[in-house]
């Protein structure tokens, strides 16, 4: 299958990649850099040069595949704004492009925010619409154009994809901890961060791509559903070789910066339907290996 990823040289995006490329699929990536395109090329996979705000780029690259996979995000939560414009624009204009086609557009999307307080399912709709809303609602954008004859499948990662090389969320963590000298949890620390691994979470979408799976599915790509932030804190305390404590709620925004609203979120998630439907079971390390083993620390 020829297909297009965005964020090919991503997180996430890069394992995609491997996978896909080892199952034989014709890979393109978008590369802002030289230096992405270059390891794309060294992978045995074509660069097309462009970012999130290169729409005629983007286009393209969706035009000339049988299936698109959209991974890319620009993450600046200094500019959040500008992070919604350009995650909705890009759906769009894929979506556009594959209209009437029936071809497959795996769009990533969070599980953030989704249900507080109960652990979310696939069943769940997302609440954000709109441009102005988190991630500017381009999983609800995406998810109409299945209506338009678009193989949409919507894949909702955990918030911590771990794993030795992670720069996201549970980086964030460690980093504070370090410059705090404490590792801490807000309140009782009892909020929980559904998790998993990175190659797993990688193996769900080229599974959601192979499998034929329906136009308007909702993925989750979640190992674990939830491991209290508390025991998050605590194995990042033995790991840096630091006390663990409770701040105070109110003071979290003060302690974890740009990170308090998801080191204070609740972000549960089951994914038994994503299991049955791709024959999914995670096989990666669980979160508190990972933490574990060192590799958040080095």
């Amino acid at each position: 299958m020829k297909i297009f990823v965005t964020g090919a040289t991503g997180w996430i995006g890069s394992t995609v990649v491997d996978q896909l490329l080892a199952a034989g699929h014709d890979i393109t990536g978008l590369a802002r850099s030289d230096t992405s395109a270059a390891a794309l090329a060294a992978k045995g996979a074509r660069a097309l040069r462009g970012d999130l705000d290169d729409l005629a780029g983007i286009r393209a690259g969706a035009e000339a595949a049988e299936a698109v996979v959209h991974l890319a995000n620009k993450h600046d939560f200094a500019d959040q704004a500008a992070t919604n414009r350009a995650e909705r624009g890009a759906v769009q204009a894929v979506g556009e492009v594959l209209a009437g086609s029936h071809r497959p557009f795996v769009v990533a999307a969070g599980l953030a925010f989704l249900a507080a307080g109960r652990t979310a399912t696939e069943a769940d709709r997302s609440p954000f619409h709109g441009v102005d809303s988190l991630r500017g609602g381009s999983e609800n954008l995406a998810l109409e154009f299945a209506e338009k004859g678009v193989g949409t499948v919507v894949v909702r990662f955990a918030p911590t994809v771990h794993g030795a090389g992670d720069h996201g969320f549970l980086a964030g963590v460690v980093a504070t901890a370090r410059a705090k000298g404490v590792s801490a949890y807000a309140g009782d620390g009892a909020n929980r961060w559904a998790a998993v691994h990175r190659e797993d979470a990688g193996r769900v979408v080229r599974l959601a791509l192979e499998r034929g799976v329906p136009a308007g599915t909702v993925l989750h790509a979640a190992a674990e559903d939830g491991l209290l932030f508390r025991d998050i804190a605590e194995a990042v305390g033995r790991g840096l070789g630091l006390p663990t404590a409770s701040v105070p709620v109110d003071d979290a925004a003060e302690h974890f910066g740009w990170l308090h609203k998801f080191a204070t979120a609740d972000m549960c998630a089951s994914a038994d339907a994503t299991r049955t439907l791709l024959g999914w079971t995670p096989t990666g390390p669980t979160l508190e290996e990972d933490l574990d083993s060192g590799c958040y620390y080095r």
